[in-house]
């Protein structure tokens, strides 16, 4: 006898071993079509797998969460058969699942091309078509050797050559066409309705340039065709929006080979900059933190003390002076620490908050570099909280609130938080990371929000908690951290005088809001598709005129709005207004300042919006009043 117990506490027995598949069909014939895989006692298996023992069953469909990686994972081994169909000889090598999608690396004569990718897709749909049944079968690691090595299959005999002799393998069939993988996969090919390839690229195999370069064939894989085509429109509208281009159209900054992940701000890119961090500095400066700033390289001593020269080298750059090694910084806290020490703290004094727009410098690999996104050189909106563990709930929750004021100003409404806990690479013991992780969840749960857990994605130093936003075109973005830190205060000789007159180590708060400034903005670029609202944006708006009369005017309209602070510029250049209309709606500038005879006379403006809405003529003093509205923050 055997008794499946089901997610809602119901129980089926039955007499015999029964699969996935049979437990669905019993329950009815449509839970049967849609079955994917199965969970078994928390594990998920195949649909295929028999269970023989009283046990746990989810039913994984469509529906549930491990839907997509199943179909993934079963898709690259749909597009590895498909290139074997038509290109024998092609051997495979690793298809892992990633983000949106899956990759596959294949050995052959020559490298694979964009050309054959329609090819390939229209195999792939032919192989779907024939809904061929998926099968798993357990080797053991010499077995499955010898099995590729004699399908000449030499890349997968080496990968499974380093696997320790005493494992069982699994590996799956589909038609001719057998693969080494965990699974599970879906039950037949036929459930393979939505994907398409994307693109090829070089690959060295094993990650070693010494090695054969290999084809590298991406693709996506989704759970039916409305996600799939709303992907491929969010990809069509993430290029339209890339910042690099829509930087280079509006003259915000560049880069260049002489300074690999450096930026090189233009005025207009620095005036978007002056404006977010302006903004930070009075979120700053209303929320009680006093701003700092600390050196920008150290001796290496002071990181070794702190941990980074442990945890944190190879991401640093070093240089000398004087037989001395020191390192540029590549976080601020040691130095906030420092600060913190120059004078002994009572409780009294506690919570102790400082703020620095500081500079770092991290050796990305060259691989990694993304425009603006992904650099060497950034700076941080960082602050830090030195304060008693009683006080970690009421400043993480303060900090919550504030952070979540800071991206409704700057256009984000859908946000998301995640608690990162302990990596397996970390400096305390496990005491102390269960005080850290329980303060975050307390605070989290006082503040009335929902998070989710990323077990082994904390700091070395202590664990998270990631605010992740929801662009306009429904992406997302890790920006804001707010991480507890026992660790480095007591490493660094942070002390504070008790209540009872005892020296003690306060627990230090590391936070940002938008985090990197660089990689933010290019966030609210592409957010806003290069549409930056009037606050924000580098140019808000352009006077002209209608004819070489009105020269003297567009000069005194445009000295009265910068005298007011607002970022104006004047076009007197002899073109037709129509022209200066285009081209400066092109640079996306939010208020187009058009004056003639009449409004010289009457002391007013003509205004156009970017949508290009004609908002009329209005007073000089209306407009002013307008613009101020909608750029106070």
């Amino acid at each position: 006898m055997v008794q499946i117990t089901l997610p809602d506490g119901s129980q089926r027995p039955f007499d015999h071993p029964v699969t996935v598949q049979d437990v669905a069909a019993s329950i009815g014939a449509g839970l049967a079509k849609a079955t994917l895989a199965g969970k078994v006692d928390g594990r998920l298996v195949d649909a295929s797998f028999l269970v023989d023992h009283d046990a746990s069953l989810e039913i994984v469909t469509e529906k549930s969460p491990e839907a997509l990686d199943i179909l993934r994972h079963s898709t690259a081994h749909l597009l590895a058969q498909a290139v074997q169909r038509l290109y024998p000889g092609a051997q495979v090598t690793i298809g892992p699942v990633i983000d949106n999608g899956f990759f596959y690396d294949f050995a052959y004569e020559r490298p694979f091309t964009p050309d054959d990718l329609e090819k390939i897709e229209a195999e792939m749909t032919r192989i779907v078509a024939e809904a061929l049944p998926v099968t798993r079968s357990v080797k053991s690691r010499d077995e499955a050797v010898a099995f590729f090595r004699g399908l000449g299959e030499e890349y997968k005999a080496e990968i499974i050559e380093s696997i320790p002799a005493n494992e069982e393998l699994s590996l799956y069939s589909q038609g001719e066409f057998t693969d080494l993988c965990r699974g599970p996969h879906v039950p037949n090919t036929g459930k393979l309705r939505a994907f398409k390839l994307m693109k090829v690229a070089g690959a060295y195999w094993r990650g070693d340039s010494n090695n054969q370069m290999l084809t590298r064939i991406y693709g996506t894989s989704w759970l039916n065709d409305k996600e799939l085509k709303a992907y491929l429109f969010q990809l069509e509208e993430a290029e339209k929006r890339d910042h690099r281009r829509i930087g280079k159209q509006l003259d915000l900054f560049h880069m260049q080979e002489e300074a690999p992940g450096m930026i090189f701000w233009h005025p207009k890119g620095w005036a978007i900059w002056q404006a977010v961090e302006q903004y930070v500095r009075r979120v700053y400066r209303d929320s009680g933190y006093k701003e700092v700033r600390g050196p920008q390289i150290m001796d290496v001593s002071l990181w070794k003390k702190s941990g980074h020269w442990d945890n944190y080298a190879e991401n640093m750059f070093f240089t000398e002076s004087e037989k001395r090694t020191y390192a540029l910084k590549p976080m601020n806290c040691p130095g906030h620490v420092q600060i913190y020490n120059t004078d002994l703290k009572s409780y009294r004094d506690l919570p102790i908050r400082y703020g620095e727009f500081g500079g770092c410098h991290r050796n990305e690999p060259s691989g990694a570099l993304h425009g603006i996104m992904r650099v060497r050189a950034f700076t941080q909106d960082d602050g830090h909280i030195f304060c008693t563990a009683e006080q970690i709930e009421a400043e993480v929750k303060a900090f919550h609130l504030q952070a979540m004021k800071v991206y409704a100003d700057f256009g984000f409404e859908d946000i998301g938080l995640k608690i990162a806990l302990r990596p397996e690479k970390r400096l305390g013991d496990d005491a102390t990371w269960d005080r850290a992780e329980g303060a975050l969840r307390a605070a989290l749960a006082a503040a009335g929000v929902a998070w989710e857990e990323l077990p082994g994605e904390g700091a070395f130093y202590g664990p998270k908690i990631e605010y992740h936003m929801r662009d306009s075109i429904g992406r997302g973005w890790q920006v804001g951290t707010m991480q507890v830190d026992f660790m480095m205060p007591e490493r660094l000789g942070a002390e504070y005088v008790d209540e009872h007159s005892q020296r003690k180590h306060p627990v230090m708060l590391h936070r940002a809001i938008v985090g990197s400034m660089e990689r933010f903005i290019g966030i609210l670029i592409e957010h806003h598709a290069g549409n930056l609202p009037a606050w924000l944006a580098p140019v808000q708006g352009v006077v002209f005129s209608i004819t070489d009369a009105q020269a003297d005017y567009v000069r005194e309209v445009t000295q009265t709005l910068v005298g007011k602070g607002f970022r104006i510029e004047a076009d007197l250049r002899n073109e037709k207004v129509g022209y200066k209309i285009r081209e400066h709606a092109l640079q996306k500038v939010p208020y187009l300042i058009v004056v003639g005879d009449r409004e010289k006379e009457t002391g007013s403006v003509s205004v156009r919006s970017r949508g290009g809405e004609d908002l009329g003529s209005m007073p000089l003093a209306d407009f002013v009043a307008r613009l101020e509205a909608e750029t106070r923050r």
